[in-house]
This record gives C-alpha cells, structure tokens and sequence, in this order.
C-alpha cells in the first residue's frame, strides 16, 4: 500500500500535499503557524510566497478569512502574530457544506423532510 499512497501524491492534488510541495516545504518553507483545524501556513525564505499544507480533506473554505487574508498578501502580519479583531455577533468560520448531508435545507425543501405516501393522487402511467 506504501507504494501506492506515494504514486498518488506524485501525481494528485487531492490526497493532501504532493511530493514536489512535500519536498519544497522542506527545502525552501518556513512555517508561520496552524489554525484551529491543523492547517499548516508556510512562506519562503524571501517572504513572497504563501501556502497552506491541509491537514485532511483539501477544500479552500476550510481556510479561516484570517488565515486567507494572510495568505493573499492583505495582511502582512499572521493571525497568530496580529489576531483580527472580530465582534461579538460574528459566528464561528464554518467551511462550506454544500453537498453534505450538514448543508442548509430552508423550511419547505423536499430535503427536509421524509416522502409522504399521498392518498388523493395517482401517477399516470402510459398503456
């Protein structure tokens, strides 16, 4: 299985870094901090470049707007250096659930609840 699990980071995005980034991380990354999901945030020696290393899944919306600022070079400093200030009415950051069975289903949708056997219709069928 070793065998497999390295020739799928060769070649995939997808199953979490790939040997080039492993192996850029190493020779040429310093890392700036981790978020609250294990996130790992890097940046080179010279400070132009920033990634983040995904602990699990790789999906863009699990980075937090602090971290993502950051990383699209709004905010020179880190979170962990200079937090943002955030006001008591904002919520938690929630990576995006679309497709999931945690997606939002608004009051009425057919997701929502169970089919009901209906008794006052019949489906036509062609004879």
């Amino acid at each position: 299985m070793g065998i497999l699990n390295t020739l799928l980071r060769a070649v995939t995005w997808w199953n979490g870094q790939t040997l080039n980034t492993q192996l850029y991380t190493w020779r040429r990354g310093v890392k700036v901090g981790e978020d609250a999901q294990g996130n790992q945030f890097y940046t080179d020696k010279a400070g132009k470049r920033r990634w983040v290393i995904f602990a699990g899944e790789v999906e863009a919306s699990r980075v937090s707007p602090d971290w993502h600022g950051w990383l699209h070079h709004t905010f020179k400093e880190t979170p962990t250096d200079r937090p943002l200030p955030h006001k008591t009415w904002e919520k938690p950051h929630q990576e995006n659930l679309t497709g999931t069975p945690l997606a939002y289903a608004p009051e009425g949708s057919i997701r929502r609840k169970a089919p009901v056997a209906r008794k006052d219709y019949e489906a036509w069928t062609p004879e």
